[in-house]
């Protein structure tokens, strides 16, 4: 923080001693803040902030997050909330994962004028979200004087996983280990649903728990077994013993929610215990496969006020009763609800607890949590590693794993010669039990890591602290004597110190010199733990003045956008016409706003001329390939060499899925698909975006985009391919012709007799273009430009035969004999 040119570090100490060093400045009218965190939390903070009036500030927050994922997913979340017009606002979100990123998206909740103002960067391993909206993109409409930013900033990326054997990582002097399968059978669940009816239910909570319950018990397989308990100052049971999921139980079970009136009292005790005997029956009766999973899920929103009421003797008698087989899940709704109980009961029954926001999407709150225990996909993991190589490993036996989460061990490694640390996680699925060995580099890691300056090189240390400090709060929740909770106190407290966290019972003390006297601010934890985070208590007075973030960019940053931003950005946000996979020809035609496709069924070593333009010079041409195994009586032939040729400035670049090669003359440059890179050479810019796509643009009027796929080497069939995007705003001759060039004189087209065809899903017409008649079917073809894997649908009409009638002439008369030759004639 810097008020009035005085600038104030932080720094983390015991609480006690930092409270009185804040009361000391608050005393003398200084300036002073909190950042306040949960009481069994390190993730959400209150600020409070005090300025002495007239003052300049300017504030920075530093911060570190360990990113847990979930649902697939890790999640970066902003609050936008300036409540007024703002000069410069931006948001700049940089990534880089060594082992690659899956996906990036950006969303907001801002608004559809403010929702396409994201801009995305992304690499193999790198990605740079920016979101940059001017002052007048900011208002609610062109003359207001109202922002209209108020909202949530949301990224959402994975990472690359190359095996089931999760990800093992080593640096300095502590590693961390990543477990997270995928593409496993889900286990069979038993699941007793314990659900609060009391009087304080009544209303919107009940309607959201009733929506929710409705779309959870949809969700429920064939497989699963369950039943519903529901409690106010009685416990009724749906069904007293746990049934199979059928569509015939599971609407019963819907009406019977549906039916739900809400009163009374809360009788919490009673309804846990029989929810524990429901499932000890069916397991002594034999119902339970011995590798389901079985849970309680509770739901309630008040403390308990009927039968037993003391808390601490419920959470006796559940943990009493419960087996090492179940678990328990606590979601409190509102904040009425003792939440610290509700986390203490589930963490000591192997759950987990989550707050439920009362609010209009509370239903929304309830799905998603069910939905992250939903799909188990192994049970009794354990993650061992060589007693000798490390130790002080965090917690490394779990009981269960969801589908789209995560698992996390960390520790320190012990002084030796071991150049590699391995690890070996076993547990067991559906119907295997896994044992899996990984290893990794000691370092390797930290070299990679010291070449980025925007990489954190102390996380593994940082992360094992915080996992450390995470596992010892909830040891001393449960900790059963004042003198064991003082012992797990004082760990906290030296662990905090050490590594800078802010917890319960440390605070950051914030200190400057002002003419030699200290000044002070503070952030410490709040003393009611029941409520989250809230608004500042005490605004900043005096003038605002808004400046400009001083942090320069990551230098990496500079090379994971193509540096031709102009020329590749039209490409990217124009129609485009394209040539992608076996390969199929999309064609834009925009005054008919309508997309062409069809295919060319040539061979493998055949040129076909996509571009043929004596007067610019420019000829580009694409060489087939041909998968390794026919398919249906059938080679399918693919791009696997594009040529864009200047015979006016006398260049090539020749794109191949291996390198791509730049001539001029005698001279022959070649580069690898492995790094990204910008070239020029005679007005010819070559921009290379590592593994993913080279854009080639001829005197910034004719630019093409080759987009690269990769298939598995070992693939019995499919080969590396590429794909060709080019727009329609490129700046040809009046000359210009080619499978693709033909269509910059767009052509006159139309399409009547739409019926349907003999696959219902694609209807069929009679189509008129160049004096010609065809049959063409409605279908679609794939876009590969935001979604590389999987590609995005593009719907057009389909011309049979090679494109006859729609091309001029038949394909073969664009076959060429050389990668550089033009057209002659048609």
């Amino acid at each position: 923080m810097n008020v009035n040119g005085i600038t104030f570090v932080g720094s983390v100490k015991e609480k006690t001693v930092a409270r009185n060093l804040y009361a000391q400045a608050r005393a003398r009218g200084k300036a002073a803040g909190i950042v306040r965190t949960n009481s069994q939390a390190m993730e959400t903070f209150r600020t409070e902030v005090h300025v002495p009036p007239g003052s300049k500030v300017e504030f920075e927050l530093h911060y570190q997050e360990m990113m847990q994922r979930k649902l697939g997913v890790y999640e970066h979340t902003l609050h936008l909330q300036p409540g007024r017009l703002v000069p410069l606002l931006q948001v700049d979100v940089y990534i880089f994962e060594p082992k690659g990123i899956s996906f990036v998206t950006a969303s907001n909740t801002l608004g559809k004028q403010l929702s396409e103002l994201t801009k995305i960067s992304h690499t193999k391993d790198k990605a740079h979200i920016v979101f940059k909206p001017t002052v007048q993109q900011q208002r609610k409409c062109d003359n207001c004087t109202e922002s209209s930013v108020d909202g949530v900033f949301t990224v959402k990326y994975d990472v690359e996983r190359e095996s089931n054997a999760g990800e093992l990582q080593v640096s300095d002097g502590h590693f961390v280990q990543f477990f997270a399968p995928s593409d496993l059978s889900p286990l069979s669940k038993n699941i007793v649903f314990v659900i609060d009816v009391s009087g304080s239910m009544w209303g919107l909570k009940m309607k959201q728990t009733v929506e929710a319950m409705k779309a959870i018990l949809d969700d429920l397989s064939m497989d699963d077994y369950f039943s519903i308990i529901d409690f106010n100052h009685n416990v009724r049971c749906w069904n007293e013993d746990l049934v199979q999921a059928s569509s015939i139980q599971v609407n019963e079970a819907k009406n019977y929610v549906e039916s739900i009136k809400p009163n009374g009292g809360t009788n919490i005790n009673e309804a846990l215990l029989r929810a524990v005997q429901m499932l000890m029956r069916a397991s002594n009766q034999g119902l339970i496969n011995p590798r389901s999973v079985s849970m309680i899920i509770l739901v309630s929103d008040g403390d308990p006020t009927v039968g037993e009421i003391k808390l601490s003797t419920i959470q006796k008698n559940v943990k009493r009763v419960m087996r090492e087989e179940f678990s328990l899940y606590s979601l409190g709704i509102g904040f009425d609800v003792d939440f610290d109980f509700l986390e203490r009961i589930a963490m000591e029954n192997r759950g987990i607890a989550q707050r439920i926001h009362a609010n209009h999407d509370a239903a929304e709150q309830l799905k998603t949590f069910y939905s992250q225990v939903s799909s188990p996909l192994l049970r009794t993991i354990s993650i061992h590693f060589s007693e000798n190589a490390v130790n002080n490993v965090t917690q490394n036996r779990f009981d269960k794993f969801f589908q789209g989460s995560e698992l996390i061990v960390a520790g320190k490694l012990q002084q030796s010669d071991y150049t590699t640390l391995q690890s070996l996680t076993t547990a067991s699925a559906a119907n295997m039990d896994l044992s899996i060995q990984t290893e990794a580099d000691i370092l390797g890691l930290d070299s990679v890591l010291s070449t980025h300056q925007h990489s954190f090189t102390g996380f593994a240390r940082q992360m094992w602290a915080y996992i450390t400090v995470n596992q010892l709060l909830a040891e001393r929740s449960l900790a059963s004597t004042a003198m064991k909770k003082r012992g797990i106190t004082q760990k906290i407290m030296a662990l905090a110190v050490e590594h800078q966290f802010v917890t319960p019972f440390t605070a950051m003390l914030v200190e400057g010199q002002d003419q030699g006297r200290a000044e002070r601010l503070i952030a410490d934890s709040p003393r009611d733990s029941k409520h989250g985070c809230c608004s500042a208590t005490a605004p900043l007075s005096g003038r605002q003045t808004v400046h400009q973030l001083v942090y320069s960019k990551p230098p990496w940053i500079q090379a994971t956008k193509a540096p031709t931003e102009e020329v590749s950005g039209k490409v990217e946000e124009a129609v485009l016409n394209f040539v992608d996979n076996d390969p199929h020809f999309i064609i834009h035609l925009p005054k008919s706003k309508m997309d062409i496709c069809f295919n060319v069924d040539s061979k493998p070593g055949h040129i076909l001329n996509l571009i043929s333009d004596p007067g610019t010079g420019v000829t580009i041409n694409g060489q087939l390939v041909g998968s390794k195994k026919m398919k249906n009586n059938k080679i399918d032939t693919y791009f696997g060499t594009i040529s864009i040729y200047s015979k006016t400035h006398g260049v090539q670049a020749i794109v191949g899925t291996n390198r791509i090669d730049l001539m001029e003359g005698r001279n022959n440059h070649s580069f690898s698909w492995r790094a990204t890179a910008e070239l020029v050479l005679n007005r010819m810019r070559v921009s290379i975006v590592k593994e993913e796509h080279v854009t080639v643009t001829v005197d910034e009027k004719i630019s093409v985009m080759v987009f690269l796929h990769r298939v598995w080497k070992k693939h019995p069939i499919q080969v590396d391919f590429l794909g060709i995007y080019m727009s329609n705003t490129n700046k040809y001759s009046t000359q210009v012709h080619g499978l693709i060039g033909q269509f910059a004189e767009e052509p006159e087209v139309k399409v009547y007799g739409v019926h349907e065809g003999a696959d219902p899903k694609k209807k069929e017409a009679t189509m008129e273009v160049k004096g010609n008649k065809l049959a063409v079917t409605r279908g679609w073809q794939k876009d590969y430009r935001r979604d590389r894997k999987r590609g995005s649908d593009v719907y057009c009409w389909f011309i049979h035969n090679s494109g006859k009638g729609f091309i001029d002439g038949s394909y073969t008369s664009y076959i060429l004999p050389q990668l550089d030759s033009f057209l002659t004639s048609i």
